[in-house]
């Protein structure tokens, strides 16, 4: 049932992730081809415009197509291209690929030209070029003489004189600090001065801006001939004249004209244009068709859903949940195997095998797994072992003193011995002993439940610990040990009256196992908030593999030590347990032959 079970839930599994895959990868075939029709398709588009704009600039500063070649070779090799230039009656005129020159090149390029190269009809707003300048275009001399002015205006405006009369705002001096110079197509310098109006009456350096924006020689020759053709077009609509100034601007010649021809400014505008056309056609080459091609590309098909590609998209769909199938039945039958072999480890622990186990043949999870199962198994088999072990030394702890008791009665009672103060004295003894073997059993199982009841108060370490080393200086003196103790002051949050029984514990355990003429030190100390209480001992000490054992209940060193010389083997077990409850821990340190130091970490008291 498990078997069946797992693995027609790992066969579902497949199945989905299979079915999800495809369709997911299906999604994304067909998403990926899409942006990549898109990018190829704005790539191309980037590609055609620069190749546009940049022969748009060429035919607006040649007045012919004679020396295009090595830019058309040019562009070609920047964009992966073919590019033709011809005629509008498509006599060739340049081609990247060199194949106009031959017979039938006019049938080689595409019916529809990419545009039409025309400087002098770019656009409907604006349809002259602003890079054909033909006689507008400035000389050197000009250039650098005006740029020798825009750079004194431009050191004007930024730190501009002290006006002679303050402003009408109050303000004598403006100034401006994103000052720039910007050069026109033609060559002449403009003053910019962005979040500025430097029209303002507040802005100085005035003299310097108007010698900036007068004409040159070259601009007033071409504006004089710019304003014969516009007069003679407006003539001949009978129009009033008009003046030309720089950046294709005008105003009427006749102040009159200026206040009753509103409903003119179309006309004149048109002539404008006109005039500008036909003072630029000798500066600029005539219009050219352009074609862009890409060789050895078909054109782009789009995916169908035809019934062909439904049956090859079903076909690849069901080999792929074959497939699917067929690994996840391998993978699902490897899988189960070593989950039956738990399966059944388990019940034999059940039935109450304690050596069951199973055999770990992989570093997997399921290998961890088994490896988990089989230290359970161990540990369980320590445990129980344990248990058997505890209940025959509480048996064996329980029984000396009872029997000592019974037989010390039964002796009184058939007159042997007289029941006298002595021997009232050594039965009390028994049941005190007795009596302290049920208490530590007690502390130990309400400790184990959990329900070991603390009443935590301030306490000072400095103060306690000499109390409770004062109470074993009795014991210590028969034993011929010495006790000393070394306690800084200290307050902490801890239960008094468990402290003293885990400290007086480690004293007496420590006492116990120093020889005559040694010392058992208690020092105490604060590190990383945590407070530490040391009971060192100058004994035999402990091998490292009995370190590991020494807090486990009922455990001796020397397995041959009676009740009065080896103890009941709880105190250091209630040692650990009551420090647990205090939220700190018990540790051991020793070297063989040096003695060995039991420590105490507590936290410290958290008061603000």
């Amino acid at each position: 049932m498990v078997r069946t079970s797992l693995l027609v839930r790992l066969l579902a599994l497949s199945a989905v992730v299979s079915l999800l895959s495809i369709g997911a990868t299906a999604w994304l075939a067909v998403r990926t081809t899409t942006r990549a029709i898109q990018q190829e398709r704005g790539q191309a588009l980037t590609d055609e415009a620069k190749v546009y704009d940049a022969l748009l600039g060429y035919a607006a500063g040649h007045p012919d197509w004679s020396g295009v070649g090595p830019l058309v070779t040019k562009l070609a090799a920047e964009t992966g291209h073919r590019i033709a230039l011809t005629g509008r009656a498509r006599e060739p005129i340049a081609d990247s690929a060199g194949a106009l020159t031959g017979p039938g090149a006019a049938g080689a390029l595409p019916d529809q030209a990419l545009a039409t190269i025309d400087p002098l009809a770019v656009a409907a707003d604006d349809p002259i070029d602003p890079r054909a300048l033909g006689p507008f275009r400035l000389t050197a001399a000009e250039t650098t003489r005006l740029h020798v002015i825009a750079t004194r205006v431009q050191s004007c405006l930024r730190d501009p004189p002290i006006a002679p009369a303050p402003a009408p705002d109050g303000q004598d001096r403006v100034m401006i600090h994103n000052v720039e110079i910007v050069d026109e197509p033609n060559g002449r310098p403009r003053i910019e001065a962005p979040g500025t109006d430097l029209s303002a009456d507040t802005i100085t350096c005035a003299e310097g801006r108007a010698d900036l924006a007068a004409p040159t020689a070259t601009e007033r020759k071409a504006l004089t001939r710019l304003g014969k053709l516009v007069n003679a077009c407006l003539a001949r609509q009978d129009i009033p004249a008009v003046t030309i100034g720089l950046a294709n601007t005008w105003t009427w010649a006749d102040p009159e004209s200026a206040r009753t021809g509103e409903r003119r400014n179309q006309p004149v505008a048109d002539c404008l244009t006109a005039g500008r056309r036909e003072q630029l056609a000798s500066y600029v080459a005539p219009a050219a068709l352009v074609f862009v091609t890409t060789p050895g590309t078909a054109a782009t098909s789009t995916l169908d859903l035809s019934p062909a590609n439904q049956r090859r998209i079903f076909t690849v769909t069901g080999l792929v949940l074959l497939a699917a199938i067929g690994v996840t039945t391998l993978v699902g039958v490897r899988l189960i195997r070593p989950l039956r072999a738990l399966t059944a480890a388990a019940g034999r622990m059940r039935d109450g095998d304690a050596r069951a186990s199973v055999k770990v043949t992989g570093r997997d999870e399921i290998g961890r797994l088994a490896a988990a199962f089989n230290d359970m198994t161990e540990r369980r088999r320590h445990v129980e072992q344990l248990r058997k072990t505890m209940v025959g030394d509480i048996a064996h702890e329980m029984r000396t003193p009872v029997t000592n008791i019974r037989g010390w009665l039964e002796a009184a009672a058939d007159g042997v011995v007289p029941l006298d103060r002595e021997l009232m004295v050594s039965l009390l003894e028994e049941a005190l002993l007795l009596q302290h073997v049920i208490d530590d059993l007690q502390d130990l199982s309400a400790a184990d439940a959990g329900e070991l009841r603390l009443h935590p108060q301030l306490v000072e370490i400095a103060e306690l610990l000499p109390a409770i080393t004062e109470a074993f200086a009795s014991a210590a003196d028969r034993a011929g040990v010495t006790l000393t103790v070394a306690a800084p002051p200290t307050l902490i949050t801890a239960d008094p009256i468990r402290l003293r029984q885990a400290v007086g514990n480690l004293i007496t355990n420590a006492i116990r196992h120093t020889p005559a003429g040694g010392h058992v030190n208690i020092l105490s100390g604060t590190a990383d908030g945590l407070l530490r209480i040391d009971v060192r001992d100058t004994g035999p000490g402990l091998p490292l593999d009995q370190q590991a054992l020494v807090f486990e209940r009922f455990w001796r060193a020397e397995k041959s030590r009676s009740r009065q010389t080896g103890g009941s083997g709880l105190g250091l077990s209630i040692v650990r347990k009551l420090a647990e409850a205090h939220g700190g821990s018990a540790s051991v340190s020793s070297t063989p032959g040096e003695g060995a130091t039991f420590t105490v970490h507590l936290p410290l008291d958290q008061r603000d």
